[in-house]
């Protein structure tokens, strides 16, 4: 799988972009619509699907332009319907599968940062949104977060994340799992 990253949005959230067989799966496109499809255009490949991890507007904003322009379908967790002011193509539980070309990403539900927030399991790789950072977590103090969630999320991903795992934040630096994660490295 090619993974291309855009840093979009006054608060410059990663945009990724995942190419397999041909078909394309836009991640967190939150601002800068024109620039995602002019990224689009070069990749020579279908857009499917438009995946937001969370609710929040720097990680959807450039959602319904995206999904007017190429046909790709909006999903995020169902958590988050009371949240959108837009529709949704389908809502996404914990377990779901999400197949790109020859590639399939798992939806890993993990609450905190919002209700609904998601990270995105492949194949020894992980899109986590704001719910995991090199150096820490997203915010808990914004409606629909949660430091008690957020904590459950993380050890959930401690016992997911293995090294050697790269892992694609929402914000900030692509990094690589260089030791067993522990929950204890990051205080609630």
């Amino acid at each position: 799988m090619e993974i291309k990253c855009l840093i979009v949005g006054e608060l410059e959230t990663n945009c990724y972009l995942l190419v397999s067989k041909k078909e394309l799966g836009i991640i967190d496109p939150g601002g800068e619509a024109g620039e995602i499809l002019e990224e689009i255009e070069k990749m020579e490949a279908k857009p499917k699907y438009i995946i937001a991890t969370h609710c929040h507007s720097d990680h959807i904003l450039g959602s319904q332009e995206l999904r007017e322009k190429t046909g790709a379908k909006i999903l995020i967790h169902e958590a988050e319907k009371d949240f959108l002011d837009f529709r949704v193509d389908k809502f996404l539980k914990d377990g779901d599968k999400i197949k790109i070309g020859d590639n399939t990403l798992k939806v890993l539900h993990t609450p905190g940062h919002t209700k609904g927030s998601i990270c995105l399991l492949g194949e020894n790789c992980v899109f986590t949104g704001d719910t995991l950072f090199e150096r820490g977590f997203g915010r808990t103090d914004l409606p629909g977060g949660s430091p008690k969630e957020m904590e459950k999320s993380l050890e959930k991903l401690s016992k997911i994340l293995k090294k050697g795992m790269t892992i694609y934040p929402g914000h900030g630096k692509i990094f690589k799992i260089n030791k067993h994660l522990s929950t204890q490295f990051y205080e609630i």
